[in-house]
């Protein structure tokens, strides 16, 4: 196949402008009004027209699905960045307060991993697939050096941490903070504490 016509060409540098265009007009728009926001409202914040926007993402889902993408995408880049700048058991809790961020600020991010939508059937996948690794390395790090106990794996603080963060009904994303904030202290061995300040 040639790069010009096989389905693995390389994408047009103004077509995957549009694409990350999209996808953080969407992360925006979902913060504030929800996954099912207007596609105007998306559009107009990227600055391109819904066309643009069902061209690359025909269903609803498919968007969805690239905003959860990306923000993976973002806090698993994170941990390596934490791991340098700080002690093993305050890189692994902001850590898992990055990645409850993720799932509790965009509204219906962590129903979408939960939903059973065959449209999200491999946002499992690619979750654990990069996330676990990098939550492995973190916990790991904070177990070796005695600071949190030893007998929990990184998918139990993975899927625990998106339980935490499924909508309460009467309660906001403040909840979801203090329940994760009495996970991660939970972590901590008798005679040191994993710290719960809310700063990143």
């Amino acid at each position: 196949m040639t790069e010009k016509t096989g389905p693995s060409r390389r994408m047009r540098a103004d077509a995957q402008r549009n694409v990350d265009a999209l996808i953080e007009a969407a992360k925006t728009v979902f913060d504030t009004t929800g996954v099912d926001a207007p596609a105007k409202e998306i559009t107009d914040l990227a600055g391109l027209g819904v066309g643009t926007l069902y061209r690359h993402f025909p269903l609803r889902s498919d968007l969805v699905k690239a905003v959860v993408e990306s923000g993976i995408d973002a806090v698993a880049a994170a941990g390596p960045e934490l791991s340098a700048a700080h002690e093993p058991a305050e890189a692994l809790a902001r850590w898992l307060r990055r990645y409850a961020e993720l799932l509790g600020t965009k509204r219906g991010l962590a129903p979408a991993l939960h939903s059973g939508d065959p449209a999200y059937e491999t946002l499992s996948g690619y979750f654990i697939d990069k996330t676990g690794p990098v939550l492995t390395a973190l916990l790991d790090a904070a177990v070796a050096d005695g600071s949190v106990r030893d007998d929990v794996s990184a998918r139990d603080l993975l899927y625990a941490v998106a339980n935490l963060c499924m909508p309460v009904p009467g309660e906001g994303h403040d909840h979801s903070r203090r329940m994760v904030a009495l996970l991660i202290d939970g972590l901590r061995t008798p005679h040191r504490r994993v710290s719960c300040d809310s700063s990143h």
